[in-house]
């Protein structure tokens, strides 16, 4: 299963920063994750300072 960010995001940019594969971009205002181009690696959550990526349910 693919991440998702959730609404605890504050729109920092540290989990796009380490997305290997760049499956994150700016949405309105929180961060998206494309699930197509998401290789569920968990970069973006090790280093949320919220905790908001996490995999989908």
């Amino acid at each position: 299963m693919a991440y998702v960010i959730s609404d605890d995001c504050i729109s920092c940019g540290a989990c796009a920063a380490e997305c290997p594969v760049n499956a994150i971009s700016e949405g309105d205002g929180k961060f998206v994750i494309d699930p197509d181009t998401c290789t569920e690696c968990g970069s973006c959550a090790s280093v949320c300072p919220v905790g908001a990526p996490k995999p989908e349910d």
